[in-house]
């Protein structure tokens, strides 16, 4: 008969590593409620400032819960990891500082914005402004040890899963991993209470988080990638009214999603009164960049989407 496990945050990590004793082991079915602290390790605080902790951990690097071993799992099979549920904490932040994330080079100095979570299924952005941003949670790391000895930075991405920042992995979807080590060895945490796809200042609204997982295992099914199944729509209370989208088109895809977003950062500095830095940390929670197309040669095709619901 499958369990429910719980772990703690009181033991965490810093980045990948196969070497990793496990905090917990579970059988295939068994599903684990997790406490998971923030990508700062829960040292910012409300009023931006940061208090740090007296840890030895590889900077930079998310606070990872785990690794859970997960019995039987071998290289070559494929871990479903079934998101049952993601509870937030009370408060969350986004900030950006000069010299990150997509435009680096637009702002000199740094912003920090915190916002209000508990018991509410919107964040309210500035008051009175009536901007309302749904609390739409999901993890921004879940992955599993790489086979290859570590440590590795968890701020890359990999093959083995680890910091996504996929939205859609919302309450009721599927991330399937390729296993690179026996017992797999999952690790999440990085909770976001809402996140635009891109998260173009560097952060969404980041939080501590009670993730709620059930595990199973596809034994001799290898996997290239991190695959995901979902039934939803993203962003489905944001995105309910319509959108507005700006475009921008360049060659260098990089170049077309950046000019995409200071467009979007034109509208909503001309139209919805907000200042640029103000814009950048709400176009980093809400804002969907899509590559709209890349068979037009020379010029690719980037959209930035807004959704009206927002403005409600």
């Amino acid at each position: 008969m499958s369990r429910t496990h719980e772990l703690d945050a009181s033991v965490r990590h810093y980045c990948w590593d196969n070497s990793l004793a496990p905090l917990l082991e579970i059988e295939p079915g068994d599903s684990v409620i997790f406490q998971t602290f923030d990508c700062s390790d829960n040292e910012r605080q409300r009023d931006g400032s940061t208090q740090p902790r007296q840890i030895e951990r590889m900077r930079p690097g998310h606070a990872l819960t785990g690794p859970v071993w997960v019995k039987g799992a071998e290289p070559g099979d494929t871990l479903v990891v079934e998101v049952l549920d993601v509870g937030v904490g009370e408060w969350g932040w986004t900030a950006f500082r000069p010299g990150t994330a997509l435009l680096a080079n637009d702002f000199p100095h740094h912003g920090f914005h915190a916002w209000e979570l508990a018991g509410r299924d919107r964040a309210e952005f500035l008051p009175g402004a009536g901007i309302q941003v749904p609390i739409e949670p999901f993890c921004g790391v879940m992955g599993v040890a790489l086979p290859t000895p570590g440590p590795f930075s968890t701020i890359p991405p990999r093959e083995w899963g680890g910091n996504l920042d996929v939205k859609q992995l919302t309450r009721g979807s599927k991330l399937l991993l390729p296993v690179g080590v026996n017992g797999a060895l999952f690790s999440t945490g990085d909770c976001h209470a809402a996140q635009g796809d891109g998260e173009v200042c560097g952060t969404a609204i980041e939080t501590m988080g009670q993730p709620h997982f059930r595990f199973e295992l596809l034994k001799d099914k290898p996997l290239k990638a991190p695959r995901i199944l979902t039934g939803q729509q993203a962003s489905p209370q944001a995105g309910r009214n319509g959108y507005v989208i700006t475009t921008a088109q360049n060659p260098d895809l990089m170049e077309a999603s950046r000019d995409a977003i200071r467009f979007m950062l034109d509208y909503l500095e001309t139209e919805r009164s907000l200042t640029r830095e103000q814009g950048y940390i709400l176009c980093s929670v809400v804002v969907d960049l899509k590559i709209s197309e890349v068979v037009n040669n020379p010029n690719w095709v980037v959209s930035a989407c807004l959704p009206y619901s927002i403005f409600e």
